[in-house]
């Protein structure tokens, strides 16, 4: 939408490179917010004056825990409309930058952390078209350097970047030669290519190599055919029958060098680095956050092994961040970047540049709404419009002082090297520059020093992506939300449903962790960030607390219909508008802000499944595990998300079918709701058409347990009607209806 004021950062002498507006909505979402609340308010009066006039103990707690959940509601909602207050629109002019960067020399270096864990639930081969997707960027190539963390230490998928740095070369000039838009090479052969003789030269290469990948991971082990230098057996020798995968050394392999190696056109390469941070059974690790760390980076699990690394080595002032599936779908991302980091008016607080996160592969109508359309899209728009977005973990360009300090008082490193204006002036195969950068990747490092508390990424919390740019920007630093019309990245997305909520789980108790601790926005953040972008940052912090009120709602009204027990009040009672204006314009404005950021109206629908069904099973299990952790109970670490797919998993996927499969505990409650809100409905229906009941006064409980009813369509299938491998699994099934029947049986005690 466009903007009602527009503010153009321009230099002296040259054009703009990036524009502001402010979203012509933000007057209607503030005039929105205020009657919103209003109706909240009197929500709570009506709460109020029931709790007071309840005749029965029963009566009282079914109210109060309305009371909670409405309050829960309004919280969160709360948190929502502060996306809304000032939400604005960028616009960048990379053409416009050849003024201020006259030659390839006065190009910013790069370095780009690409993190892997497991070769078996990350494939390598998708690993390898990640990076050398963005080693083809539209960038001098002496400037990029590529550092490939690999946290499960695989001799398997060190063999890979050896085989993609040997196709690099053919790659590289192919793209610059042809000016290819999809550099990714398994995204560009599975495209419309135009055909000649020179693609298809191309293309058997990538598939030799493919073949050698992908026959290398289904033997488990590098055949001795596949290794022909003497150079690539030296580094695979580190791997002994000592060598495990939770204690090994480091291991830093420089694979291609920027000045040494060169591709077929005689051009110059990027550097591409392999690095394995040193383990050590008597040593803790931090996920992601420990390999970013180690590689320079200053956010946990993805930054402190090449963060430090990365620094010795190269210690370049721009830093990207990648998921290992997360491929460059734009060649000029880089200039993007450079719109605001080389703007002569750009604030010098600015910390970080955030890509949004899109994805390739999707269904139709996005049955699992992985999109993730308010978190991606229409949130980082409004933060944008205050001090800058959230950082998500992947497809963000960082300013390397950033990870040091606040802005007005840079912490110094316990070595020079490690300095983010340190200059590197030696060659990274050097003995010297490797022995050090062997020394800052050990486990031990990080003793007694700043890293992961004041330095790079952020320790403590699962979810170290949302705490470091929330750590960031509480020290001051601002960001920026780049939305080009071409994708900058594209990723894979989780095809089951059991993949989708276990990792929703665990963004749940790494998202509580910040929100309880004493860092919480609702607490320092306020102090630091002001109540706007504290209420931006809490909205995540306390996500899982959204199963309070989804749970609440999704039962008690059902067996109050079933017991007979009226909660609501009736179509003729004045309270009866407030509950259909709270309902109605909350879920209008929902669905508003879903499309303005072009979505569609069948995959707003599944958003909001999604939500419902998060609520009682992710969010749910989310909240109790972290209760458990803090009550001292052992929990479940974390767990890479698989990016293999099942042919039949991926069938059904694609035909908009949803994937159980498994017998999940998170599927009990979901199972649950689905079918005593169906027994509900139906139960409502035959009172009502018998004249047992009167519509009026039990319009609200039979349009909930209606509403949650079609909501669980997918689920009724996958228990009664379906009988292939991805339908909800018997015991589930059995154990639901036996806990239903027992909730339903509790319920008729206490309405006696």
């Amino acid at each position: 939408m466009k903007g009602s004021t527009e503010k153009i950062t321009i230099g002296h002498d040259h054009p703009p490179l990036n524009t502001v507006k402010v979203c012509r909505r933000t007057p209607l979402n503030r005039m929105f917010a205020a009657v919103y609340l209003a109706g909240a308010l009197a929500l709570f009066y009506h709460h109020a004056r029931t709790l007071l006039s309840s005749t029965t103990i029963s009566f009282f707690l079914i109210r109060f825990s309305f009371l909670i959940a409405d309050i829960v509601l309004v919280f969160m909602w709360s948190t929502t409309q502060s996306f809304r207050m000032r939400p604005v629109i960028r616009r960048e002019f990379p053409e416009n930058l050849k003024p201020v960067l006259q030659n390839s020399g006065e190009f910013p270096g790069l370095d780009v952390f690409i993190c892997t864990a497991d070769p078996y639930k990350e494939p390598p081969l998708g690993v390898v078209n990640t990076a050398l997707s963005v080693m083809a960027y539209e960038y001098p190539t002496e400037k990029i350097s590529v550092y490939v963390s690999d946290d499960g230490g695989s001799e398997l998928t060190l063999f890979a970047f050896m085989e993609a740095a040997k196709f690099a070369g053919y790659w590289l000039p192919f793209c610059r030669k042809k000016k290819i838009e999809e550099r990714c090479p398994e995204a560009y052969f599975r495209s419309n290519y135009a055909y000649c003789s020179e693609t298809e030269d191309i293309k058997i290469k990538y598939e030799v190599m493919k073949q050698r990948i992908d026959t290398t991971m289904e033997r488990g082990k590098i055949g001795d055919e596949y290794v022909t230098k003497e150079e690539e057996r030296e580094a695979l020798r580190k791997w002994t029958y000592k060598f495990t995968r939770q204690d090994h050394p480091t291991v830093i392999q420089v694979l291609l060098e920027s000045g040494e190696d060169k591709d077929n056109s005689d051009s110059s390469m990027p550097n591409l680095i392999y690095v394995s941070r040193q383990k050590s059974t008597a040593s803790p690790h931090h996920f992601k956050a420990g390999a970013l760390n180690t590689l320079g980076l200053s956010f946990t699990l993805v930054y402190i092994l090449k963060l430090r690394v990365s620094a010795i080595m190269t210690n370049s002032p721009i830093v990207l961040t990648l998921d290992c599936d997360m491929y460059s779908n734009n060649a000029l991302t880089p200039q993007h970047v450079l719109c605001y980091i080389c703007d002569p008016a750009m604030d010098p607080k600015l910390g970080y540049i955030q890509f949004p996160q899109r994805f390739h592969g999707l269904n139709k109508n996005d049955i699992y709404a992985s999109e993730i359309i308010p978190l991606f899209l229409s949130n980082p728009t409004g933060m944008d419009g205050l001090a800058g977005p959230s950082y998500v973990g992947t497809g963000c360009f960082f300013c390397r002082r950033a990870f040091f300090g606040p802005p007005s008082s840079m912490v110094v490193p316990e070595i020079p090297e490690l300095s983010p204006d340190h200059l590197v002036d030696k060659p990274i195969s050097s003995q010297e520059v490797l022995a050090l950068a062997n020394n800052v990747a050990g486990c031990n490092y990080e003793e007694d020093n700043n890293w992961g508390s004041k330095v790079g990424f952020r320790y403590g919390s699962l979810v170290e992506d949302y705490y470091t740019g929330y750590c960031l920007q509480c020290e001051g630093w601002g960001s920026r939300f780049c939305q080009p019309d071409k994708e900058a990245f594209l990723g894979d997305v989780p095809i089951t449903l059991n993949d989708v909520l276990s990792q929703n789980k665990r963004w749940s108790i790494g998202l509580l962790e910040v929100g309880f601790s004493k860092y919480s926005p609702v607490t320092l953040g306020v102090i630091a960030m002001g109540p706007l972008m504290a209420l931006s940052y809490a909205h995540y912090a306390f996500w899982a607390i959204w199963s309070l009120p989804i749970t609440i709602y999704g039962f008690l009204p059902q067996l109050a219909l079933l017991i007979n027990l009226p909660i609501f009040p009736k179509v003729s009672d004045p309270w009866f508008i407030l509950y259909a204006f709270l309902f109605m314009s909350s879920y209008t404005q929902d669905y508003i802000e879903f499309v303005l950021a072009g979505g569609t109206l069948q995959r707003w629908w599944s958003e909001q499944r999604m939500w419902l069904i998060r609520g009682v099973t992710s969010y749910l299990f989310g909240s109790v595990e972290f209760s458990l952790k803090c009550l001292g109970f052992p929990t479940l670490g974390f767990n890479v998300t698989s990016k293999v797919v099942d042919d039949e998993q991926g069938k059904r996927y694609e035909q908009g079918v949803f994937e159980f499969g498994v017998a999940s505990t998170m599927f009990i409650p979901l199972t649950m709701a689905a079918m005593i809100n169906l027994v509900s409905f139906f139960h409502g229906v035959i009172e009502i058409s018998r004249g047992r009941r009167r519509m009026e006064e039990w319009f609200i409980g039979m349009f909930i347990a209606g509403f949650v009813t079609v909501n669980c369509w997918p689920i009724y299938e996958a228990v009664a009607l379906r009988k292939d491998k991805g339908r909800i699994p018997t015991k589930t099934t059995i154990i639901s209806v036996v806990l239903v029947f027992a909730l339903y049986t509790a319920a008729s005690f206490t309405s006696l």
